[in-house]
């Protein structure tokens, strides 16, 4: 049992000492030709350096100028100058990660051509929508920014793209958002100057009716009514005529005055409210305010981020060598040395 438990020993914790003592020849040239040939394939002429550009902001928290400068609503929690949260964050990477601002910026910087894809190529798109997509990354941070990431060859070019695509936040979200509240406007003018048409049409029915003596139905009323009474007691029939001439001119008119005078300051106070929301509409459709505040802008790199060469070199070498020691050591153990070995060792431990 004792010797079976010898055997069991060094294979379980000596055998890879074993391996690299063995083939310690072996595994150093392997090692510093994987060294040379890491650093010789993860230079410039096999793989292109990269520069990094980063922008860091925050969304505003809110997207309505109106809301937040004109509205009577004084319980609005929105802040003009407060910065988004969640909701606002989420939003702000959908836009990032838009085709609107992937065209522009595709548009701008020629980078089908920067990106070296031809124009007759069966799937140049692709290529270049795959290329755009692993240079140009977007994310939230843990304290609530959103980060743009920019890598690319030209150093000079990352920093301006990343710059770019900030700036084209406010555009992109301020076409949207103009599509809608011009359409809006158009709606809220049209009924404003409507309802201004109707309160002048019934403006100029006024006018007529009190050409025919008809100013305040209810209290002249009360008045003829109260000299006609009067004249009555007396036995003045001309005044009587004459007042039974007004009584049925405004009993004629007196109708439709009190209808246009109520429907009138019905729409009055109609065309006030309609009059707020048409100024909101208005400042909606023809003025923007900046959706972000930019914490940090992007700059020149100096020195590349990809590829990290020191990286490549120590991942390369340790693959090489951890592969290298598992064949070494396969190959021990099915040709039979090993076992060999670890038996001559058990019995010059067994004689001694």
């Amino acid at each position: 049992m004792e010797s079976g438990g010898d055997f069991k020993r060094p294979f379980l914790s000596g055998v890879i000492l074993q391996v690299v003592y063995h083939y310690r020849q072996h595994l150093a040239i392997l090692g510093i030709l994987s060294i040379v040939l890491s650093i010789v394939f993860s230079s410039p002429g096999f793989i292109t350096p990269l520069y990094k550009s980063t922008v860091i902001l925050y969304p505003t928290a809110s997207n309505s100028i109106s809301k937040v400068l004109l509205s009577d609503n004084f319980n609005n929690s929105k802040d003009i100058l407060e910065f988004g949260e969640d909701e606002q964050t989420e939003q702000m990477l959908q836009v990032l990660n838009s085709n609107k601002i992937r065209d522009r910026v595709i548009s701008k910087f020629s980078l089908m051509e920067h990106y070296g894809i031809k124009e007759n190529a069966s799937f140049r798109l692709t290529e270049l929508y795959d290329e755009y997509e692993s240079n140009f990354k977007f994310r939230r941070t843990e304290f609530m920014a959103v980060k743009i990431t920019v890598m690319d060859k030209d150093a000079q070019m990352a920093a301006d793209m990343a710059n770019d695509v900030a700036e084209l936040i406010d555009s992109t979200i301020n076409n949207m958002q103009k599509q809608i509240a011009v359409k809006a406007f158009l709606i809220v003018e049209r009924e404003y100057l409507k309802l201004e048409e109707e309160i002048k049409t019934k403006e100029d029915s006024m006018t007529v009716l009190r050409q025919y003596g008809v100013h305040d139905y209810e209290s002249q009323a009360e008045m003829f009514n109260m000299q006609l009474a009067m004249e009555m007691a007396k036995g003045n029939r001309e005044s009587i005529k004459r007042l039974e001439t007004k009584l049925d001119m405004l009993a004629k008119y007196g109708g439709p005055y009190v209808s246009l005078r109520d429907a009138l300051e019905h729409d009055k106070k109609q065309l006030s409210e309609l009059k707020a929301k048409y100024e909101e509409a208005k400042v909606d459709a023809t003025q923007s305010l900046p959706h972000k505040f930019v914490i940090n802008t992007a700059y020149k790199a100096e020195r590349k981020s990809y590829p990290i060469r020191w990286l490549i070199v120590v991942t390369a070498t340790f693959s090489v060598l951890l592969l290298a020691i598992i064949i070494f050591g396969l190959f021990e153990i099915f040709s039979g040395a090993l076992g060999n070995n670890i038996k001559k060792k058990s019995t010059i431990e067994t004689v001694a």
